[in-house]
């Protein structure tokens, strides 16, 4: 097949970002023609597989929703844009994918702006609904809800991660037909376990081929001298707690902060966002920041530690940052509700009985997280590891790519 991936945004740093640049390798790894329409500026730093990435033409004004910084272009709010403006946005995507033609498929990510763009292209289309376009910039606006049914109406399939964002999509847009429930992806041969000396001489040797970031000045890059800082923080092996995902308040970091003031273990705390400040000001001592980190430090990272938390506060359509630190063999301790209650679910029935209520903790509450918390971390080294490796089987069962990149193809094959 001769697939159009449409992406509005980058290729690293985010969920849905990441989504994008995972599906266009496993299907080109299938033996499809892959081009990747988005607005990264630097394709060449990733492993695509070989599809084709295009930047199209979009007048200056980026739609979003959650405010970021982006090379070139002025983030603004979707649902504040004028007409004008954000009828130039369309129309410059949507021309950028007809000079692309022929196509198999359009698969389109978000319902706003993505199905509006793939509607005016001459090919098969997919949407895929990522959930904060939902939550953010859907919700409570009636013209946008109009334009997103109209648009939705004419989609063969639209695919939701989880059951969660399946009812939030019901809840917000109205019925849609051809609704299909796929969850996101994990590249379970790179998020694997590892030795711990192996990851952290990977991880080292990782972080010293960061581009330089004086003054850390660039929030979407990795701290300057994370080499020297993660080599003397992972010199000594003591209970560690991740935390990697953007750092905004809705993410929960400020609760996990909380719960870590109860509990003997250090933290690490990798990703950007608003928040950050505010962050490192409540942080609890002996945690460690790192910035931005790309898949190519996290899947030595992930293995570092004793226990990744997702403490989100907000609703999540999946929780990718979960299933990827269960493949990695790092037991998942997330927020029960929305679509991470679904990961919860998963690796609850891998554990059984006994061990199945460490897979997550009541949402808001850091009384719980930290009572979580520190039974994981009390259990022998040998029975987290046997969580761990339960995890990993869940992972590879449930969330692997190979099997999710060909049921996204299902309908149109």
């Amino acid at each position: 097949m001769r697939i159009l991936l449409w992406h509005g945004y980058l290729l690293g740093g985010t969920g849905s970002n990441i989504y994008t640049r995972a599906l266009a390798h496993a299907w080109s790894g299938m033996g499809h023609e892959v081009v990747v329409v988005c607005q990264e500026p630097h394709p060449e730093r990733f492993d695509l597989g070989g599809a084709r990435v295009v930047r199209p033409r979009v007048g200056g004004v980026l739609p979003v929703f959650v405010l970021d910084r982006y090379e070139g272009l002025e983030a603004r709010y979707l649902h504040e844009l004028d007409q004008t403006t954000y009828e130039r946005y369309l129309e410059g995507n949507a021309a950028a994918l007809r000079e692309l033609l022929p196509a198999d498929l359009v698969f389109a990510n978000h319902v706003v702006p993505g199905s509006e763009v793939a509607a005016r292209v001459a090919a098969p289309f997919a949407v895929k609904a990522h959930g904060s376009e939902l939550e953010y910039s859907l919700r409570g606006r009636p013209a946008l809800l109009a334009r997103a049914r109209e648009a939705l109406e004419r989609a063969q399939a639209v695919f939701v991660g989880s059951t969660h964002i399946r009812a939030v999509l019901e809840e917000v847009v109205g019925h849609v037909e051809r609704v299909h429930e796929v969850p996101p992806g994990v590249d379970v041969d790179e998020f694997r376990p590892q030795p711990r000396g192996a990851a952290l001489s990977a991880l080292v040797e990782e972080a010293r081929r960061d581009p330089r970031n004086a003054g850390n000045a660039d929030e979407r890059c990795p701290d300057e001298g994370n080499a020297e800082r993660l080599a003397g923080f992972f010199a000594r092996d003591e209970p560690t707690v991740l935390y990697f995902g953007k750092l905004l308040y809705n993410k929960g970091v400020h609760l996990l902060f909380e719960a870590l003031r109860q509990v003997e273990a250090r933290c690490v705390v990798a990703g950007f966002g608003d928040y950050r400040a505010e962050l490192e000001a409540a942080a609890p001592p002996g945690t460690l920041f790192t910035g931005a980190l790309e898949h190519r430090h996290l899947v030595h990272l992930i293995p570092l530690c004793d226990v990744t938390v997702v403490p989100s506060i907000f609703p999540e359509a999946f929780g990718m940052v979960a299933a990827e630190a269960a493949a990695s063999g790092c037991p998942p301790l997330v927020a029960r509700h929305s679509g991470l209650g679904e990961i919860a679910a998963g690796l609850e029935q891998a554990y059984g009985p006994a061990r199945g209520p460490l897979a997550s903790f009541r949402t808001q509450d850091a009384g719980d997280l930290a009572a979580k918390l520190g039974a994981l971390l009390a259990l022998p080294a040998g029975e987290r590891a046997e969580l761990g490796a339960l995890a990993r089987r869940t992972a590879v069962e449930r969330w692997g790519w190979e099997s999710v990149s060909a049921r996204l193809l299902e309908p149109f094959m």
